[in-house]
């Protein structure tokens, strides 16, 4: 995943019901970049579908048609092959191919005169029971100078049900290769859509930092006070990871 991508709010671990609608408006991330998006919120099951489907293109040329078999999609991502799960991911498909988004950093910048999507030309193909979609040729450009991150897919599986915010911090924790760690509490609270009170959330995340210690994706998790007396988040994250 794209580092400028990972530290944003663009996917988030939000309650599917309850999405938020953009009509470009600038997301929470770094101050080394600007975003701004269009669509519904995209929560957590959806950066693991896109993240599927964005290896299933690695495999072929940017902007070729991309054929996927629905069942072996859905068993990748730790998913059955049940009716209602068919019909989540083409949902997820449809949603991200209507997001989209523009981005502006030190670097470089996309997006701004026509808006990139998360996928392009989605279709359901009936007689061979396959999705079929294409990368905008774009998208090379979220990934010069090694800016992605490779997340360790059996870590992610292995996380338990209702644990969306370790996930999400997992995608976080990953585009640093320091081992120490540490974001403000507030600003990861606006990061992660968490709209409730600042106590609850200390409590959730607390619980996704024993997650990704049980996984094994850091070893140390603490909430403490900044050099300013705010508090932040402090993670030590494992070589290994």
């Amino acid at each position: 995943m794209p580092n400028h991508i990972a530290r944003s709010s663009l996917f988030a671990p939000v309650n599917s019901k309850n999405n938020l609608v953009y009509a470009g408006t600038t997301l929470v991330s770094r101050v080394d970049a600007v975003i701004k998006f269009w669509g519904e919120q995209l929560d957590e099951s959806q950066a693991d579908v896109w993240m599927q489907a964005m290896y299933e293109a690695s495999k072929h040329s940017l902007g070729e048609p991309i054929v996927i078999s629905r069942s072996k999609f859905l068993r990748a991502i730790g998913r059955n092959t049940s009716g209602a799960n068919y019909e989540w991911l083409h949902r997820s498909m449809l949603c991200l191919e209507q997001a989209m988004f523009s981005i502006e950093t030190n670097r470089f910048a996309t997006g701004s005169q026509s808006p990139l999507h998360m996928i392009d030309k989605f279709e359901y193909d009936n007689e061979i029971k396959s999705h079929i979609f294409q990368i905008d040729p774009r998208w090379i450009r979220m990934y010069y100078n090694n800016e992605f991150s490779l997340i360790n897919w059996s870590q992610r599986l292995s996380f338990f049900h209702n644990q969306d915010i370790a996930k999400a911090l997992q995608r976080l924790i990953l585009t640093s290769n320091e081992q120490q760690q540490k974001h403000s509490l507030e600003w990861l609270k606006s990061k992660l859509i968490y709209t409730g009170r600042l106590r609850d959330f200390k409590n959730s995340i607390e619980r996704a930092g024993a997650e990704l210690k049980r996984v094994g994706i850091i070893s140390d998790f603490c909430i403490e006070a900044g050099s300013k007396g705010k508090l932040q988040v402090s993670m030590t994250r494992l070589k290994q990871s």
